[in-house]
């Protein structure tokens, strides 16, 4: 089973990639987890030039060989990061999300954990065809608590949530 990882964060140290990462390392063996990197190299979406560039089409490629998919991001101005928001604009016309299975996360230091971002993101994987249910996502709150300073998750509650989001995604992909 492949499944590709998406941090809406740019950040180099990123909650969100550490995130994906300890999902990454609660997976089975039979799991493969890739992160998807450079959504900052692709190119501005334009209705004009739907066919994209080299970058464009190893990131559909990519998205499109993936069984489902993990999304995580951090919530800005009560929305997703626009480099996210970009990459998915790549993939209206071209369908590599349509009926695929995605899981998808929100974090933030403030309580209400992205919860606007979490709530933004679902909306445009509606509008690309994904296919989710009620226990496919999950608002981290106050994550910065939840972690030590090296970036590990350390709240058993929250790495509890994550290995459930993981088999739901599991059991969906299993389950076309």
């Amino acid at each position: 089973m492949n499944i590709a990882a998406i941090s809406g964060s740019l950040k180099s140290a990123s909650t969100n990639i550490n995130i994906l990462k300890a999902i990454a390392a609660l997976a089975p063996e039979h799991v493969h987890i890739a992160m998807v990197a450079g959504l900052e190299k692709l190119p501005h979406f334009s209705p004009d030039i739907e066919t994209g560039d080299e970058l464009v089409n190893d990131f559909r490629k990519r998205i499109g060989k993936a069984d489902g998919v993990i999304f995580s991001t951090p919530e800005y101005a009560f929305g997703i990061p626009g480099s996210l928001k970009n990459a998915l604009d790549w993939l209206v016309s071209s369908g590599e999300l349509n009926e695929k299975p995605i899981a998808a996360i929100s974090a933030s230091p403030l309580y209400s954990g992205g919860d606007k971002a979490l709530a933004s993101l679902l909306l445009t994987l509606t509008a690309l065809g994904t296919r989710f249910d009620a226990q496919s996502s999950i608002s981290i709150g106050n994550i910065k608590n939840k972690m030590s300073p090296d970036g590990t998750i350390t709240d058993v509650a929250t790495i509890q949530a994550l290995q459930s989001l993981l088999t739901n995604l599991m059991e969906r992909i299993s389950k076309p």
